[in-house]
C-alpha cells in the first residue's frame, strides 16, 4: 500500500505542472536526468521524487564528461563567494548568479583549537563548519536556493514545504526575494523564535496539530489535490533538486581545507538527506580529480529523544524503525527519516558510526562551544558537538585526524534550550558592590 501511494503521488506531482513546462526545454545546467537510487532507472528532469519502476527515491544524475580538472578548479575559485561558485556541479542554469536569490554559502570553516584542547584533540585538527552565517542563519538556505531554481524551471507559482522550523524561514525569505508566493507548514508547537522568523517574510505560515511526520504526510496529500496545483514543495516534489544543496557543504569544506578531504566529519541527522548528499559531494570531488582519493569516515549525530537511525545502527539493523520524537532538538525531530537506511549504509561503508546524546548533553555542548570558540549553536549544533565529545571519549573518533563538525544553525533560534543561562550577578553601581560580588 505504501509503495502504491508513493507511485500515485509521484505521478500526480508531474501532472500538476505538465501543462506549464516541457522537460526538453528545462535548463538545469549539467543535470542530465533523474535516476533512481535503488534500481538506476532514469526519467527526464521534472518535479517527481519517486521511481515508478521500484518506488525508490530519485536523485539528480549529471553529465560532467566535458570538464577538465584544472580548468574546473580555476572556474570554481574565480566564482562568487556563495554556493554558485559550484554552479558547474549543481542542477542550475549557468547564469544562476544573476537571478534573484538569497545566495547562501561560503560560510566559515573555523579552526577550533580551544575546543580541541577541551576535548583532547590534537592542535590544528578540529574544525567547525559554521553554517549559522547563512542569510536566515541555517544550512536550509542552501537547499532552498537550489529548489527555487527548479521551481522557476518547472513553472511553479507557490513555494511550500513541511518544516521543523529552519526550512520554513528559508523558504519564506527565498520566496520573498524571488517573487514567489509562499505557504509553509510547521508543527504547531515549534520554538517561538523560529515561528517569528518564518512569519516575518510575509508568506502564509500554517501550524499543523501534530509532529513533523504529520505535517509531511499532510503536504504529500496536498500535492495530489487540485488545491496544490502549481505548488512546488521544496522537500517533496522538488526534493531531488533541493537535496543537492547539501553537497555544497562538502565542496566548501574540501576547498577551505586546501582541496583536501577531511578524515572525519560529524553530521546531524534529521531526514538524513544532508549526510547522504555530503557523501555524494565528496565522491564527486574524488571522481572529478579535485581532491585526492583517500579514506574518510562519516559519523551521524542524533538526539536521544529522536534517534531511530542511531538505534538501528547500534542494533546492527538495516531497517530504521520510526520513533515518536521527544527532544529539545526540534530541528532534528523527524521520527521516520526518509534517508535513514542510506545513512546506515554510508556510516558502515566509510567506517564511521551513528551516535546520540540526551538533552542535558546537548545543552552542555552548546555552552561548551560558546565558551571555547564564541560560536552560539542551535540545538542541532549541540547534538553534533555532544556526539563528537562522546565519540572521542569512547575512542571511536581519532583525535589525531582532521575532523570537521557541522553547526547547522544559530543558537538565537533555540534560546529556550539554554533559558537558565543568565547574569552572573546584579550589583549596585559602586566598586564596593562590585568587590562584594566577588568580581574584582
Amino acid at each position: 500500500m505504501r509503495k502504491m501511494r508513493r507511485k500515485g503521488l509521484a505521478s500526480m506531482a508531474v501532472q500538476t505542472v505538465a501543462s506549464a513546462t516541457d522537460s526538453a526545454s528545462v535548463d538545469l545546467g549539467p543535470a542530465a536526468a533523474l535516476s533512481c537510487r535503488e534500481c538506476g532507472h532514469r526519467v527526464p528532469l521534472g518535479p517527481v521524487f519517486a521511481c515508478e519502476e521500484c518506488f525508490g527515491p530519485l536523485e539528480i544524475a549529471y553529465d560532467f564528461s566535458a570538464y577538465d580538472t584544472e580548468e574546473l578548479r580555476k572556474r570554481i575559485e574565480a566564482g562568487p563567494a556563495n554556493i554558485w561558485r559550484y554552479a558547474p556541479l549543481l542542477p542550475v542554469p549557468a547564469d544562476v548568479a544573476t537571478k534573484p536569490n538569497i545566495n547562501p554559502g561560503w560560510t566559515k570553516l573555523v579552526q577550533t583549537d580551544n575546543l580541541a584542547r577541551e576535548l583532547g584533540v590534537d592542535a590544528g585538527k578540529l574544525f567547525v563548519k559554521d553554517d549559522s552565517g547563512n542569510p536566515t542563519h541555517s544550512f536550509k538556505d542552501r537547499v532552498v536556493a537550489q529548489a527555487i531554481e527548479a521551481a522557476r524551471a518547472f513553472g511553479f507559482t507557490t513555494l511550500s514545504c513541511s518544516s521543523t522550523g529552519n526550512l520554513a524561514g528559508a523558504v519564506g525569505a527565498a520566496a520573498a526575494r524571488a517573487g514567489f508566493r509562499s505557504c509553509v507548514f510547521i508543527p504547531h508547537d515549534l520554538e517561538q523564535g523560529k515561528v517569528v522568523m518564518a512569519a516575518v517574510y510575509g508568506g502564509e505560515l500554517v501550524g499543523i496539530e501534530g509532529n513533523y511526520d504529520d505535517v509531511n504526510r499532510f503536504c504529500s496529500e496536498l500535492i495530489g489535490d487540485p488545491a496544490g496545483e502549481g505548488w512546488g514543495f521544496v522537500n517533496v516534489n522538488l526534493r531531488p533538486y533541493y537535496a543537492e544543496g547539501s553537497k555544497t557543504l562538502a565542496y566548501e569544506i574540501c576547498e577551505q581545507l586546501g582541496w583536501r578531504l577531511p578524515d572525519q566529519i560529524v553530521i546531524p541527522i534529521a531526514s538524513g538527506s544532508q549526510l547522504t548528499k555530503i557523501d555524494k559531494g565528496l565522491q564527486e570531488l574524488i571522481k572529478l580529480g579535485l581532491v585526492e582519493d583517500r579514506p574518510y569516515k562519516i559519523f551521524g549525530a542524533q538526539a536521544e529523544g529522536c534517534s531511530p537511525v542511531s538505534t538501528a545502527y547500534k542494533a546492527g539493523h538495516d531497517v530504521v524503525r520510526p520513533q515518536k520524537p521527544d527532544t529539545i532538538a526540534k530541528s532534528l525531530a523527524i521520527g521516520n527519516p526518509a534517508d535513514g537506511p542510506y545513512v546506515l549504509d554510508i556510516a558502515r561503508r566509510t567506517g564511521g558510526a551513528v551516535e546520540d546524546v540526551n538533552d542535558g548533553q546537548i545543552v552542555d555542548a552548546i555552552k561548551l562551544l560558546a565558551r571555547t570558540e564564541g560560536i552560539f549553536a542551535e540545538t542541532a549544533g549541540g547534538v553534533t558537538v555532544g556526539v563528537t565529545k562522546k565519540l572521542l571519549e569512547s575512542g571511536v573518533l581519532d583525535p589525531s585526524l582532521t575532523t570537521v563538525v557541522l553547526n547547522t544553525g544559530d543558537g538565537l533560534k533555540t534560546l529556550d534550550a539554554v533559558a537558565g543561562t543568565g547574569m552572573t550577578a546584579t550589583i549596585r553601581p559602586t566598586l564596593e558592590s562590585f568587590r562584594e560580588a566577588g568580581l574584582g
